[in-house]
């Protein structure tokens, strides 16, 4: 990828980020190495969003599969996203990282709510912004949450984190010769069903000409690396 100076990026975490090697719930060292990775990029003077997932604590489409009411079980992953957040605004504040958290459900005690401009507003004075709870709508992932405010905060580019070092034809993990793309087009994925993230964001990333770096979380430097152009990873544009 030829190198681009990137002004503002938004970074998309799984919540099975977190977990480390867990089964289930928080890893702190997990936490604390992920936004090491952030700080290297924060001291480059790039504006960062974040969007997380709460999939190590309760996804709602697994407790819908199981009986839940879907609305119910959509708004209860909501509130692991906000866990997450909190832990991740504590961790990068332990490296002086001036952190806020606004979340798309109102819950004044923990977190500010999500207004555009009070989110802009926090950007423009260097601070990390987490944003909370996904859309605050049940029905829509935090890979959308993250498409949408990207959108809306005019983010150069969404790094979405992974667990393998960008997008293959196959599972890589099962098949051992899968084919890595370094290059696909948003149409492609949808096209090929890639599940790399739900067609709703890729739409939305196209729509508004967002380009999508997936890379893997847990190689050294893989951050700082992909936003210098270099190491694993693969692009996703027109």
């Amino acid at each position: 990828m030829q190198k681009k100076k990137f002004k503002h990026i938004l970074l998309k975490l799984s919540g099975e980020a977190l977990m480390g090697k867990k089964e289930f719930g928080i890893d702190i060292p997990t936490i604390d190495y992920v936004t090491s990775q952030i700080y290297q990029i924060y001291k480059k003077n790039i504006k960062i969003s974040i969007v997380v997932g709460g999939g190590n604590i309760f996804r709602g489409s697994s407790g819908h599969s199981k009986g839940m009411d879907r609305v119910t079980a959509d708004y209860t992953g909501m509130m692991a996203t906000v866990i997450n957040s909190l832990l991740l605004q504590s961790s990068l504040e332990k490296l002086l990282v001036p952190t806020r958290i606004l979340s798309a459900i109102k819950m004044d005690t923990v977190c500010e709510p999500y207004i555009k401009r009070r989110a802009i507003r926090h950007i423009e004075k260097n601070r990390v912004v987490i944003f909370a709870a996904g859309t605050g709508n049940p029905f829509f992932t935090t890979d959308t949450a993250a498409a949408l405010r990207a959108s809306e905060m005019k983010c150069d580019v969404i790094f979405k984190a992974t667990k393998v070092d960008g997008i293959y034809d196959s599972d890589p993990i099962k098949n051992k010769k899968a084919k890595k793309f370094k290059f696909i087009s948003y149409d492609e994925v949808i096209k090929k069903n890639l599940k790399i993230m739900d067609t709703s964001s890729i739409s939305l990333a196209r729509e508004n000409k967002i380009a999508i770096i997936v890379f893997s979380l847990f190689e050294k430097d893989s951050l700082l690396n992909a936003i210098n152009g270099n190491g694993n990873f693969t692009l996703i544009n027109e």
